[in-house]
């Protein structure tokens, strides 16, 4: 399982090692880890031009000792101070001393000029402008933009996970020049300009091809928007484990994890003993819904399922196991859970109904709209809510905006307010259970998923691993894992249909048992 840990968490963990180590040996694994990870997307350390944009604190001298590391095996190190009265003055002569060079980037009129005799070159004169890699030779670049344009390689240390807020201007000039330029990128432990915490990017952030994190992640790195800004993620170990503690702020299911989930039938199972799942779904004008989420459901373990609407018809024509009441939730049958919403239209009373079952129940889609917030807190029995964004912004009466770029809090509040556990749907989805604990993120998703009927589906496989007897913190992990596989299997680089991700749920399944 893959783990992240709040700032807070970090810094107290680090602080506790760095008390039985000898002084700077944890920033000089960090920088050993982060040297390894730039030698390895270079390919070719000699020779190579490498830049680092380096701020102030202790994110700045992993920058420099890792570049001091790179100029011993004979790269061209350049090391741009955005702060250079706060720089990091040990890895600055290790810098120095490997024959690396260092230049004040700071344009800034009121930045102090750097002292004759520090080795560090002004940049006076300098401009900052904006760059692509077909105007490399535009007149008036300074000492600074040059580099950068020049570089095989540029290394975030401009801001640590303790930063707040975007880039400044002049470090969010030098990020985009090489954006622009296309200049691969490694981060030193986050992007900078993202929040290390809430994965929130409030403003101007680095874009890096590669974070290199040090001890462990951090949920800016597992939760977009953020988690966009990060490329990929390399984790150096600098022995922070045996420190952290045993819960953290954010957990990543990997496939062992979600194997050990999988309900699997034993030698003596029955369709009642491998759980019943109750569908509530579908309308006259939405009788797809229903069919999609009873699709959904009948590949997610439980042994039958149960289907109650105006849908009957139409789900049968297509899936003749399924078994088909006319009378109501309350005189359908025994089920060891319910989902309830999609494509509902405005039956209030049938979620209402549901509701008031002393079972698991999963509601979706319309159903959301339609739930008493009192009713759902009432409830004694689990309850798994799945929004989308802007279902979660209607519930929680915010801009659908406010919950994309916060979605962890996003998640976190809704799951407060009505006491049930909550699936935000998105690029990275969250599972946040309403009695606190670590949050569950998931990312095997793809973008075709974006398309009508995608979220039935996954109503009726969480509701169906809901029946077999997972929690509702499980079940919402693993569907939206298996679910995200099935996307990706069900698209493989084109558009699919939600009926298409439904069938490759068994796929998906084998994959992550295999």
């Amino acid at each position: 399982m893959r783990t992240a840990y709040s700032v807070e968490t970090v810094r107290n963990a680090e602080r506790e090692l760095m008390a039985r180590l000898p002084e700077g040996a944890l920033m000089q694994r960090a920088a050993a880890g982060l040297a390894a990870a730039c030698a390895e997307m270079l390919g070719r350390v000699y020779g190579s031009r490498v830049v680092l944009l380096v701020g102030s604190g202790d994110n700045g001298g992993d920058a420099l000792y890792a570049g001091a590391r790179l100029a011993r095996r004979g790269a061209g190190v350049t090391a741009l101070l955005l702060t250079p009265e706060r720089a990091h003055a040990g890895g600055l002569a290790a810098l120095r001393r490997a024959g690396g060079r260092i230049v004040a980037a700071s344009g800034n009129a009121h930045a102090r000029t750097p002292e004759p005799g520090t080795g560090i070159e002004p940049a006076s004169g300098d401009r900052i402008a904006r760059a692509t890699a077909n105007s490399a030779a535009a007149a008036g670049f300074g000492v600074a933009e040059e580099a950068v344009l020049r570089a095989d390689l540029v290394v975030d240390g401009i801001v640590g996970i303790g930063g707040k807020g975007g880039l400044r201007p002049e470090a969010a000039q030098l990020a985009a020049i090489a954006v622009d330029a296309r200049v691969p990128v490694v981060a030193v432990d986050l992007p900078s300009g993202v929040d290390a915490d809430s994965g929130e990017v409030p403003g101007e952030a680095m874009r890096a091809d590669l974070t290199v994190t040090f001890g462990t992640h951090k949920p800016g790195l597992l939760i977009d928007p953020a988690h966009e800004y990060a490329g990929s993620v390399r984790l150096v170990d600098i022995g922070l484990t045996d420190v952290l503690p045993p819960e953290p702020e954010l957990e990543a299911l990997q496939h062992a994890d979600v194997a050990a989930l999988l309900p699997v039938p034993g030698a003596e199972s029955d369709k009642y003993r491998r759980g019943v799942v109750g569908i509530a779904a579908g309308s006259v004008r939405y009788p797809g819904a229903a069919v999609l989420a009873v699709s959904g459901a009948l590949r997610g373990g439980a042994g039958a399922v149960r289907y109650v609407g105006p849908a009957g018809d139409a789900v049968l024509a297509r899936f003749p196991e399924t078994l088909v009441s006319d009378q109501g939730p309350q005189k359908a049958g025994r089920v060891q859970a319910w989902v309830v919403g999609p494509g509902a239209g405005d039956d209030a009373a049938t979620v209402a109904e549901v509701l008031e079952m002393d079972v698991p129940v999963l509601v979706d889609a319309d159903g959301l709209r339609l739930a008493e917030r009192d009713a759902v807190r009432g409830r004694t029995a689990p309850t798994l809510m799945t929004p989308h964004a802007g279902e979660a912004a209607a519930l929680l009466g915010v801009a659908r905006e406010e919950v994309e770029g916060a979605r962890l809090a996003s998640a976190r509040e809704l799951a407060a307010r009505y006491g049930a556990t909550v699936l935000l749907k998105g690029s990275t989805t969250l599972v946040a259970d309403s009695g606190g604990g670590a949050v569950r993120v998931n990312a095997t998703g793809t973008a075709w998923l974006a398309t009508a009927g995608s979220g039935d589906v996954l109503s009726g496989l969480a509701g169906s691993l809901l029946a077999s007897g997972l929690s509702a913190l499980d079940a919402g992990s693993v569907a939206a894992h298996l679910h995200g596989l099935a996307g990706r299997f069900a698209a493989h680089g084109a558009p699919a249909g939600a009926h298409d991700v439904a069938e490759a749920i068994p796929a998906a399944w084998r994959d992550v048992r295999e």
